[in-house]
Formats: structure tokens, C-alpha cells, sequence
């Protein structure tokens, strides 16, 4: 079956949609709508063309400033919200929270007192504890853009991970997505579970007990426990991290006993519709939650394009919360 054309918006014809996106920061998926997230998705898609011409760069945010402040380690994502900014002409900083003085004691109030003082018009925060970002939010008086926070949320990542399902899938609506893997300590879980509830989608999560929240049952999703039932035709196999770091405690006998049961082989893929797309927000840890073959297969694992749409999901979100500001 060929690939649905991308769904294309000329920038002109979103101009009077702007004002549909009437929020001022980008906390969490939870409370948007979907014409919210469809505007996002459109302005996205325009910049996916951009990116692919000769042209990357346009003057959108020329004298804006956007920080990206990270008080966990992310490459890929610090990254794509630096490269974002730059093709929209904004001038892009990266705080080292390692070397500043967060580090040796400073509150996030005085961090946001402080950063008030530079007259920034983006902050870009990641942070270990949920609700950080929305602390900092009350506090300044730019845009602020959840990049992560603790096991609360991951926005960004399920409005690029729809983007790219819907380039492929030619739509949301009507899909069965099943999320497997570390359910419970995965804030992109949450983020896309809320998503495509708001879309149309069916959502699976697909998990140990250990791996599942206490009030999965409430999140508008079905619960299956082994993979054999929760990928059964469904169009996306959405894996996930499994997130050793966060893990206090023993949530798994061994990662191969995991690799067995939940890790994605082309076996466990093959329970899924023959035109089933494979999907991971990274990194990935091989031989654990995916096999390499199924990772690295050019036909079915949408991997690399998540990480090429993510930076045009992002220049989109920028875009729309800096616009009539001054």
C-alpha cells in the first residue's frame, strides 16, 4: 500500500489560525484541543518542507532568545530545540546547569528571578521532578516549554510522534496505537496516551504489573499485560525506554527475561497488521526493549523520521507562543 501523501498547509493558511492556539506556554498535552494540536501539526508540516529545501532558514523569531534549560542530560532533544530555534533566526542559549549556580543551591525561584533580569521570550526546561516547568511558568514572564518533567509529562515528543503517524498513516483518528514497555516511569507515555485519546486513537498499553501506573485503568486506555494480546492488529507498535535510572527497587528479573516477554522481535511484530509501523522516542536500549532488525527495518520503523520531524515540531511550538508578543 503507498505511503498517504503528508498532509501540507501553506503558512498563509494558518495565519488566521493563529489565534486558535490561545495559550501562552506549552506545559503538557493535557488540556489542548484537537484543532489545537491539528494547527500545531499543520504549522509542523510546513516546516518539514522548509527543512528539506535549500532554504532552512527564515527570519520568524529574528531577535527573540530562546534558553534551553536542562537539569537532566538530553543530546536529542536539547539539541533539536537549539537547531529549531536557529532556523527560525532565533538567538539560541544552552544553560549548564552543571556549572551554574542551581547547582550549588539556587532555588528555581531565584533561577526564574534571574532569568526574568534577561528578557528572554522562550524558556526551554527539562527537569527530574514533575511540575518544575509549571513552577517556573508562574514566575517568568516569557514562553515556557515543557522539555520533560519527572514522570509527568513530555509534550513535544507526542505532538512529533503524531506528526510523524499521521505522515505515514495519512491520519490519527480510527488508528490503534499500543504503548509498551515502561509505562511507569515514561512521562512520553503520558503525553501520547492524552494525545491520542484527544485524536480519536485507541490506545493499548502493553506491560508488566510492575511497569504499569496504580490508576492506568482511568487513562482511557486497555491494559494488557502480554504482548501476544497487545499488539494484535494494531497499526503502531509505539515502544519505550525501559528506565533503569528511575527504577528503585526490582521491577525486572533480568533484561533478558524482559527481552523475552516484552522486547520487540519480528516475531511479536508479526501479531501486529502486516502494515504495522514501529516507532521509539530513544535512545534505544538494543537487545532490551527492541532487536536491531526490527529497529533498523527501512520500511516499517518510522525512528529516524521521529527524530527529523521532532526539530519541525518544535519550530512549530515556537512559532505559535511567540507570536504577538513583543
Amino acid at each position: 500500500m503507498p505511503t498517504p501523501a503528508p498532509t501540507f498547509v501553506h503558512p498563509h493558511d494558518l495565519e488566521g489560525r493563529a489565534h486558535a492556539f490561545p495559550h501562552r506556554h506549552l506545559l503538557g498535552i493535557e488540556g489542548l484541543t484537537a484543532p489545537e494540536i491539528n494547527l500545531v501539526l499543520d504549522l509542523a508540516d510546513t516546516y518539514v518542507a522548509q527543512n528539506r529545501s535549500q532554504e532552512r532558514k527564515s527570519r520568524a523569531l529574528n531577535g527573540k532568545t530562546v534558553v534551553n534549560l536542562f537539569f537532566e542530560n538530553s543530546t536529542r532533544t536539547r539539541t533539536s530545540f537549539e537547531l529549531a530555534a536557529k532556523r527560525l533566526g532565533a538567538d539560541a542559549i544552552n544553560m549548564s546547569v552543571d556549572g551554574s549556580s542551581v547547582k550549588k543551591g539556587e532555588t528555581l525561584i531565584d533561577t526564574a528571578m534571574t532569568l526574568n533580569a534577561m528578557h528572554l521570550d522562550v524558556l526551554v526546561v527539562r527537569h527530574q521532578e514533575s511540575g518544575a516547568p509549571k513552577l517556573l511558568a508562574d514566575k517568568v514572564n516569557c514562553a515556557v516549554i515543557n522539555a520533560g518533567d519527572g514522570q509527568h509529562e513530555h509534550p513535544t515528543q507526542a505532538l512529533l510522534d503524531a506528526l510523524t503517524i499521521r505522515q505515514r498513516k495519512g491520519k490519527l483518528k480510527g488508528l490503534t496505537v499500543a504503548i509498551c514497555g515502561d509505562v511507569l516511569h515514561s512521562r512520553v507515555a503520558r503525553s501520547n496516551i492524552h494525545l491520542l485519546n484527544i485524536m480519536g486513537a485507541t490506545v493499548r498499553v502493553v506491560a508488566p504489573p510492575t511497569l504499569l501506573p496504580a490508576a492506568v485503568d482511568r487513562m482511557g486506555v486497555e491494559v494488557h499485560h502480554t504482548m501476544a494480546t497487545g499488539l494484535r492488529d494494531a497499526d503502531i507498535v509505539m515502544m519505550l525506554r525501559v528506565q533503569s535510572e528511575r527504577m528503585q527497587g526490582q521491577f525486572l528479573p533480568s533484561q533478558r527475561e524482559y527481552f523475552r516477554f516484552y522486547g520487540l522481535d519480528r516475531d511479536k511484530l508479526g501479531l501486529a497488521k502486516p502494515d504495522a509501523l514501529i516507532m521509539h522516542p530513544g535512545p534505544m536500549n538494543r537487545g532490551v526493549e527492541i532487536d536491531s532488525l526490527v529497529a533498523d527495518d527501512i520500511h516499517r520503523s518510522l525512528i529516524l523520521q521521529q527524530v527529523e520531524l521532532g526539530v519541525a515540531v518544535r519550530m512549530a511550538c515556537l512559532d505559535l507562543l511567540t507570536r504577538g508578543r513583543n
